[in-house]
């Protein structure tokens, strides 16, 4: 049983918002295309089958072709041009399961930042952006070795996916690579 109740871990996440040099629909369709929603009813099937873990890999892999799902997205802009505001904006959930399954072995908490939160958006000048918290800020305040490895992983993967999108590359998202 726990003595302590409460564990406060200060940390700092790297939000990057990122030009990506197109319209927000065409950039929207290219990221919805590259990042393809979780197949549900596959996943229902799985589970309902007691199916293996190769098995959860196989469908993964099969439905993420550069290595992310989408779990959820929602048309923010749409809503708030009710209010009178001006501009597009959706957010999405994106990740990969299978390899959050890799940190959450070590510590379930990690699901608080897996899968990835992003949103596509126009900033206040019709710039449409893609913004996304660096999978390593978030990971390495666990303070494990296992996770913070994998949120280093994670942020070659979304390099490659902005190279898949033709955006612009942070550098610090291959940081990692270059060591």
């Amino acid at each position: 049983m726990s003595t302590q109740n409460f564990v406060a871990v200060p940390h700092e996440a790297v939000r990057w918002s990122i030009d990506t040099r197109s319209s927000f629909e065409d950039f929207r369709a290219r990221y919805e295309a590259a990042v393809p929603v979780l197949d549900l009813e596959r996943m229902a099937q799985i589970r309902a089958e007691r199916a293996s873990w190769d098995t959860v890999l196989a469908a993964a892999a099969e439905n993420a072709p550069h290595g992310f799902l989408r779990f959820w997205s929602t048309d923010v802009g749409e809503l708030m041009q009710l209010a009178g505001d001006q501009g597009f904006c959706s957010g999405y959930l994106m990740g990969n399961h299978t390899i959050a399954e890799r940190m959450y072995r070590h510590d379930p908490a990690v699901m608080l930042y897996a899968p990835l939160r992003t949103a596509i958006h126009q900033d206040q000048h019709g710039v449409t952006r893609f913004s996304i918290d660096q999978p390593s800020t978030r990971f390495d305040s666990f303070g494990l070795p296992d996770i913070a490895s994998v949120g280093l992983e994670l942020d070659r993967k979304v390099a490659n996916l902005l190279r898949i999108l033709d955006v612009p590359v942070p550098p610090a998202f291959t940081a990692a690579s270059d060591q």
